[in-house]
């Protein structure tokens, strides 16, 4: 269908559109090195108006502006930007796996009932996913089971906790929970892999992510996780990391030596495309179109990375601008969305 007939049955901009990959942080964050008696959390330094800088105790961390705390500066934004919705999660450096557990639970509590504030306050415009210990499997079930009560969709998790990789016997429960619950989960890269390896180019967010990501793609699949859970709801940011464009290779090295990839679960790895969902941010439409040809329009959905500029700029521009049917533009902008969120149209508009 060319762009011109496109725009006869139905404007791009005019499609809802759904971002499932964006961040969010309180606007005024408690001294948890004060409260908890030890460092490692993340402050606020609103040294100007409308700015403030993220601080790890005394070290910089990121400029951020008021678009990462204010829903009403997000909704200009998004207005603006032809974005309907945004699903709200943390920014990964407030995971805190690292803490002392029940430390770690009173920042996902503060950072859960914050989301859960804006998304009641503005049901037709934010959607929220918590944020748990996951380090401490039963505290994470029970505030995953208040996330629910206080009406968030599912929870944003790291691509490994600590030393354990998302196959790790201990982090099952709480997936079995995510599925038992009907609670989606948003896995984001953290904590990149050989950091001591990659101190120049900003080489952890450009190499590190994508890998992490590929890391927790491929855990979840022979660690049997999605062979036991078929129900269990997972999007994975970045457009799958470098998992897509490795599958071939992981597939093979599943065939020849089944002896070290097969020892939790003998299904192969590609079987499990189309069984999870991607985001779209892959910052061009070659990439874009071969995750859809790998897992199906309906399993990638619109993610933006907003508001940070390692993500789309101008969220749904990507996808907006390809040439590509009104079904598979409805598909990224919010079905795939709407069905890894359990939620209906309606729910918007």
């Amino acid at each position: 269908m060319t762009k011109d007939l496109f725009r006869m049955t139905e404007r791009a901009e005019d499609i809802l559109s759904i971002d499932i990959h964006t961040h969010i942080l309180p606007k005024d964050i408690p001294n948890f090195k004060k409260k908890f008696g030890y460092g490692g959390f993340i402050h606020l330094d609103h040294h100007k108006p409308c700015c403030a800088r993220m601080m790890m105790d005394d070290k910089f961390f990121r400029e951020i502006e008021d678009n990462c705390w204010s829903a009403e500066a997000r909704m200009t934004e998004c207005d603006a930007q032809h974005i309907n919705v945004q699903v709200l999660s943390t920014v990964p450096v407030m995971f805190s796996y690292w803490a002392k557990p029940q430390d770690c639970l009173d920042v996902s509590m503060f950072l859960n009932d914050h989301i859960a504030g804006i998304v009641e306050k503005y049901p037709k415009r934010f959607v929220g996913l918590g944020t748990v210990p996951m380090q401490a499997p039963e505290m994470a079930i029970k505030e995953i089971k208040r996330c629910k009560e206080i009406g968030l969709k599912g929870i944003e998790i790291g691509s490994h906790v600590n030393d354990w990789n998302l196959n790790d016997p201990n982090l099952f429960p709480i997936f079995q929970a995510c599925e038992e619950l009907d609670m989606a989960v948003f896995v984001h890269p953290w904590d990149m892999m050989s950091k001591s390896k990659m101190e120049k180019y900003w080489l952890p967010w450009l190499v590190g992510m994508p890998a992490e990501t590929s890391l927790a793609i491929c855990s979840m699949i022979f660690g049997g996780v999605f062979e036991r859970l078929p129900n269990l709801r997972v999007a994975f940011a970045h457009g799958g990391g470098s998992f897509p464009a490795t599958i071939s290779r992981i597939q093979h090295g599943f065939d020849v030596r089944p002896d070290l990839c097969a020892i939790d679960n003998n299904v192969a790895p590609k079987e499990y495309l189309g069984k999870f969902w991607l985001d779209s941010l892959v910052h061009d439409e070659a990439n874009l179109k071969y995750i859809m040809d790998l897992i199906g329009s309906d399993k990638v959905a619109l993610g933006s990375d907003y508001p940070f500029p390692l993500g789309e700029l101008q969220p749904g521009k990507l996808i907006r601008e390809f040439d590509l049917e009104q079904k598979t533009k409805e598909d990224l902008l919010h079905k795939s969305a709407l069905s890894w969120l359990n939620m209906k149209k309606s729910d918007f508009i």
